[in-house]
């Protein structure tokens, strides 16, 4: 998937901020700002594991499942449990999300500079190089934008 497709998402993700207040307990246990804010983490912090990685360690090792998702085009829901590091915190604020999506959008222009090899190490798919990083952001992306979009559904 390209950097443009992945703009494309981060821009569809920062018009719900102004949304992140509403829930559906029917669709998710959490509402809007948290899948907001769980998103952004998981861009900030690839982005920041891709550019500390040594590319000299890099293993192309990307899993079965890996494969499967990006094939398919997307995850599954309620499968996976985010790891702590990337769980938002209990207290949303709009604010911080303002700061976050800012943080996002540098970090996501600095994907053309990164070496081929940079990576980060994903619990399920093993290493996710920079040429699928921008897939693998997209999917998870659109993953929660579709939870937020039922979320607001009437």
């Amino acid at each position: 998937m390209s950097l443009k497709k992945l703009n494309l998402v981060l821009q569809t993700l920062e018009s719900h901020i102004e949304n992140h207040s509403v829930s559906n307990p029917k669709v998710s246990k959490s509402n809007v700002a948290w899948h907001i804010d769980h998103s952004l983490k998981v861009i900030n912090n690839v982005m920041l594991a891709l550019q500390e990685s040594d590319p000299n360690t890099y293993k192309n090792n990307f899993s079965f499942l890996g494969k499967l998702f990006f094939t398919l085009g997307f995850f599954p829901r309620g499968k996976v449990k985010a790891p702590k590091h990337v769980q938002p915190p209990e207290m949303i604020v709009k604010e911080d999300l303002i700061a976050q999506m800012q943080q996002a959008k540098t970090n996501i222009s600095s994907i053309a500079a990164l070496n081929k090899n940079a990576y980060f190490k994903h619990p399920i798919f093993k290493h996710v190089n920079k040429k699928r990083v921008t897939t693998f952001l997209a999917l998870h992306t659109t993953h929660h934008l579709k939870i937020i979009e039922d979320i607001l559904k009437k």
